[in-house]
């Protein structure tokens, strides 16, 4: 059966002079799955994502935590430089994920529930979990 092939099995390589030898990569691509689904992966990892759940604060925990903002907004005219840990809710699946963010006070609104600091984060008071004071 070899004999069929006998008179070019020793030839060289065919080079083109007309066109440019195609790059390892774009040749492995010829052979690469064709993705049917598009998006498919990028639901795979979404759904893999892990979140958290809030942690509902018992009753001590509400009063001190409640103490901890009226102090804050006692000396708020002072700037003191606090550490909140807080809940940031995930946009697209149950849960989100705790955060801790470190800054000086400018201002709390009691009306709006929020904490603002001097770079302009936000930080909502029912998204809280805990505040320690720094310096």
């Amino acid at each position: 059966m070899t004999d069929r092939y006998d008179d070019i099995i020793d030839m060289p390589h065919h080079v083109s002079n007309n066109r440019p030898r195609m790059s390892m990569s774009d040749r492995a691509a010829q052979f690469a799955p064709f993705a049917a689904l598009t998006g498919f992966g990028a639901i795979i990892t979404e759904a893999g994502r892990q979140t958290d759940e809030r942690i509902p604060l018992g009753e001590a925990d509400l009063e001190a935590l409640n103490e901890k903002v009226r102090d804050v907004m006692r000396r708020a005219f002072q700037h003191p430089l606090i550490t909140v840990t807080y809940f940031v809710p995930d946009s697209k699946k149950a849960g989100g994920t705790y955060k801790v963010y470190t800054g000086n006070v400018r201002t709390v609104s009691e009306f709006d529930r929020v904490i603002i600091f001097e770079d302009g984060t936000k930080i909502l008071l029912d998204d809280t979990a805990d505040i320690c004071f720094t310096s």
